[in-house]
């Protein structure tokens, strides 16, 4: 019993300390996505969609719940915004080829038309990020109109 209130007690300690240290935040510019913006132009209802349900994981500025200050929730959390970012990065869109940016936006459409995007796990935690039927039809028209706009830019070469 000693045993156990002592490893039970390390373990406090540790998750103590633990709490003065985390990954470093995914703090950037969010102006970084305008270069996307500019390009694929989203009419006003895909662009608020994609504010409060894509931008976070996928651009250089996540906006982060109260819960992030919590270690091993932070790790897990910069985990998943940085796994975002190496699929899709909203902020380095003007390097991505023009093949590279089709490819994306083929991406994007499917996933989201799929339910795969947003992830369950962030609309968990962000109701607003959950979409309507209207919402998933809408960016896969507008993804969907993009991605032929680059594939007729790719052609043209």
């Amino acid at each position: 019993m000693k045993v156990l209130k002592n490893t039970g007690i390390v373990l406090l300690i540790i998750l103590v300390i633990a709490q003065f240290f985390g990954p470093e935040k995914n703090d950037g510019n969010i102006d970084t996505v305008n270069a996307f913006i500019a390009e694929t132009n989203p009419p006003e209802n895909v662009l608020n969609v994609m504010k409060t349900s894509c931008f976070d994981c996928h651009s250089a500025k996540t906006n982060y719940p109260w819960y992030n200050s919590i270690t091993p929730v932070n790790y897990w959390l910069d985990e998943h915004v940085k796994d975002g970012k190496k699929h899709l990065d909203f902020s380095k869109w003007s390097e991505y080829s023009l093949k590279k940016k089709e490819h994306k936006m083929d991406e994007l459409h499917e996933e989201v038309e799929k339910g795969e995007m947003p992830l369950n796990s962030y609309t968990w935690t962000h109701d607003e990020a959950n979409l309507t039927q209207e919402q998933v039809d809408a960016i896969v028209t507008w993804g969907k109109k993009v991605q032929a706009d680059y594939k007729q830019q790719l052609s043209a070469e």
